[in-house]
């Protein structure tokens, strides 16, 4: 075979019929100079920045010839032999450095085929190591890069949406052999390595790729797969300082204090819920009854010696459960991946990495798909907010304030400690927009409850005068954050119709939850936070005083349709010497019982849609401890059982009554009956639903005395029977009530030309739903 010039290989490999993966890298000519002194002496000190300049395949000219350097760093083994060829022909390897770099020639020659069989599948390393142990492995360095330039460039202009299919491990077939691709952006690095059990931790033997500009380094490493242990080892062109990193888009990581990335294929699970996921698309969450049962996965219920359920166990256990229970979706505390168990995962390093502490990747989706399949949607708790600064996480990731603000009074948190991320950078953008979409698109979550949005919006957030910088206008809005959320939203609802965000947003910041066309931040829901804190507020109180702070009941009816609002019993509410919810109420056993029975019953005649923790369904005593277990013992008690029976048959009226759910955002859903009567403590309003007709009357009484022969006005003159009542016996009630029901009189109230005499049992709610003839 005649000679041909580096300028020439394209059409003669065409010629050949070799696949354009079967070619070396020469893309320049420069790439086939021999490697200099210096070059090697910067190779084995592990500080090349273009280690393919000197490893792999290499055109060079020996004895007047063109000929093939093979070049490995190996410090490790004892020899290393090239198996040229189709044949395999053995060519020794030269020891180049006493440090670890062989070279071996392979001399042109039309039975070797040296100048058009320079590829990846066109020779194997054996490498034989001291103990006399060898391997025969493909060569990395023989393999092209994989990112091509439009990936790159969407990577930098933070738009690459599916950058979790890029960066991060991934197990590929490469010209017929299987290994892992490896990617991770780094721009500030000198030296990108990966490291792992398959190189003895040795950031000389693997460095990678550097992609230019982009700040990208990739490679791809043969005959690795699936469960492999890995990091990144990061050399900053800055004070040359050295990190090992864990993998920013690992799919899969060790379980804590462990903290390496682990290979994981999470592709492959035969979804089953392709109808769930059609209907949600034109599911019309604005008008349907939203049920949310909050749970922390590891303290939900655990095993007898303590260990946390799997992720199957929770399958099998928590699905029914919320099923039986009524509730339409559970949201999830952070699941990612995350170091610290006392975060409750809100402190994440893993982005998207399911946590491993219950299982694998498919493991997670498999109770995702049965949730489906059972009718249940689930949400999960996002964290763009803020990252902690444990090492092996983002912080500092290539010696730089990469994915954080470099100043302290932009970058660090005072409250938790954590770190802010730069929205003003494409890539970081482009991390969290795609992380956003990962967990949708891979693990069919239905929506993202976005944690700490307040802390977001606002520079000043928790901080003094002098702790923080204004925008470039002078102003306290954290405007990059804003245009980040903007553009979270507007992707996830074009690109996955029907998924829910949701804010926890504590200010009066305006339109969260309005279209960004209109000049809203563009979620679905927000957190009512004013509601939450003013209720628990008012029911701790001593009913006696309840008259004198009435209006903390009345006041959320200003405010309750200027934003899609969920009314949240959240954790935050039961935890840090908050009190669990029964022990936040006043008065004996009997009354605590009574009064959170009122509470949970105002909780669902209130508008907006419901979320409730894990554990106030049973009435717990005990403030919720993330490292135990729900009190499910306390079952075995009546009163107990009561209130379990009660918020069932909440979570069924609900669903059941268009009136409770189908306009809970706006006022044509809602008309005060009795909102002044403070000194008898009593509320009485309408739920109505989109036919006007449609409604329920809801009275409240917030004090312990029973009120007979109370008026409230009514719509109409018909028969009111009692849909519900949280003084039930069925409840651990005493079943003070109405016999059933009460018929409307005429006799004017509150300038209404009907009302009825109600017997109001104490600390309770009536429903009341006209029977007409």
């Amino acid at each position: 075979m005649r000679r041909r010039s580096p300028l020439k290989w394209t059409r003669a490999f065409e010629e050949d019929g070799l696949s354009t993966l079967d070619k070396p890298d020469t893309t320049a000519e420069a790439a086939n100079a021999p490697a200099t002194d210096a070059e090697i002496a910067s190779l084995v000190r592990a500080e090349h920045s273009d280690p393919f300049r000197v490893l792999g395949p290499h055109i060079v000219a020996r004895g007047g010839k063109r000929s093939v350097a093979i070049r490995t760093m190996q410090p490790h083994a004892a020899s290393v032999t090239v198996l040229w060829g189709r044949e395999r022909q053995a060519h020794v390897a030269t020891r180049a450095h006493p440090d670890g770099l062989y070279e071996a020639i392979i001399p042109a020659g039309a039975k070797t085929r040296a100048l058009t069989d320079a590829g990846p599948t066109s020779y194997l390393l054996r490498i034989t190591y001291p103990d006399g142990n060898a391997r025969e492995i493909h060569d990395a360095y023989a393999f092209p890069p994989l990112l091509t330039d439009f990936d790159l460039h969407l990577f930098s202009e933070g738009t690459h949406y599916e950058n979790y299919e890029k960066l991060g491990a991934h197990v590929r077939e490469v010209a017929g052999v299987r290994g892992v691709h490896f990617g991770v952006w780094a721009p500030n690095a000198k030296r990108v390595s990966v490291v792992g059990n398959f190189n003895d931790w040795d950031g000389r033997v693997n460095p990678m790729r550097n992609r230019g500009a982009s700040g990208i380094w990739e490679i791809f490493i043969p005959e690795l797969g699936d469960g492999e242990l890995y990091k990144f080892e990061i050399r900053s062109r800055f004070n040359e300082i050295l990190t090992l990193k864990a993998d920013p888009y690992g799919f899969a990581a060790e379980i804590r204090p462990k903290s390496s990335s682990v290979v994981a294929a999470i592709d492959g699970h035969a979804w089953q819920d392709s109808e769930w996921v059609e209907a949600r698309a034109g599911f019309d969450w604005q008008h349907a009854a939203i049920s949310i049962y909050e749970v922390h996965f590891a303290s939900w219920r655990r095993k007898e010696n303590g260990n946390w359920l799997s992720y199957g166990e929770m399958t099998d256990a928590l699905i029914p459960y919320v099923k039986q229970m009524g509730y339409t979706h559970i949201e999830l505390l952070p699941m990612m991946e995350h170091p610290l168990d006392l975060s409750w995962g809100y402190q994440t390093i893993g982005y998207f990495a399911a946590t491993s502490r219950y299982g694998t990747p498919k493991e997670f989706m498999e109770f995702v798909d049965r949730c489906h399949q059972e009718g249940i949607g689930v949400l999960l708790d996002w964290t763009p907010g803020h990252f902690p600064r444990d090492a092996h996480g983002l912080s500092l990731f290539d010696g730089t304030h990469l994915y954080e603000h470099e100043d302290p009074r932009r970058g660090s948190h005072p409250d938790w400690g954590t770190l802010i991320f730069n929205y003003g950078r494409n890539e970081v953008q482009n991390f969290l927009l795609s992380n956003a979409l990962f967990w949708l698109e891979k693990y069919h979550i239905d929506g993202l409850r976005v944690d700490a949005v307040a802390s977001m919006l606002y520079l000043d957030y928790s901080r003094q005068p002098g702790e923080w910088l204004p925008n470039q206008f002078g102003g306290r809005e954290n405007l990059e954050a804003i245009a980040f959320l903007k553009r979270m939203n507007e992707v996830v609802h074009a690109q996955h119709p029907g998924v829910l965000t949701i804010a926890e947003e504590s200010t009066a910041w305006p339109a969260v939850t309005r279209p960004t066309y209109a000049g809203g931040l563009g979620f679905d829901l927000k957190w009512n936070m004013g509601w939450m804190n003013d209720t628990l507020r008012y029911f701790a109180l001593d009913p006696i005083h309840r008259k004198f702070h009435h209006g903390e009941l009345t006041f959320s009816m200003l405010y309750a349709f200027n934003e899609n609002f969920v009314l949240p019993l959240s954790h935050d509410e039961v935890v840090h010497g908050k009190r669990a919810l029964l022990a936040k109420m006043p008065g004996d056993d009997k009354q605590k019982f009574a009064n959170l029975r009122l509470l949970f019953g105002y909780f669902y005649a209130h508008p907006g849609k419901k979320l409730l923790f894990m554990g106030g369904e049973i009435a717990q005593w005990n403030e919720w401890w993330q490292d135990g277990s729900l009190d499910w013992n306390l079952l075995q008690y009546r009163p107990h059982q009561g209130v379990q029976r009660l918020v069932n048959d909440l979570n069924q009226l609900y669903a059941r009554e268009a009136a409770l759910h189908e306009v809970e955002f706006e006022w044509q859903g809602f008309e005060w009956l009795e909102a002044h009567d403070a000194d008898a403590s009593v509320l009485a309003f309408v739920r109505r639903a989109r036919k006007a007709e449609d409604f329920l009357i809801v009275v409240c009484n917030f004090t312990p005395v029973a009120r007979e022969d109370y008026r409230v006005a009514v719509p109409e003159e018909c028969f009111y029977r009692e849909a519900l009542n949280t003084d039930s016996s069925f409840y651990g009630g005493d079943d003070a009530g109405n016999l059933g029901g009460v018929r409307a009189e005429p006799i004017p109230w509150n300038d209404r030309p009907f009302s009825v005499k109600l017997r109001l049992p104490p600390l309770s709610v009536l429903f009341l739903k006209p029977q007409r003839a």
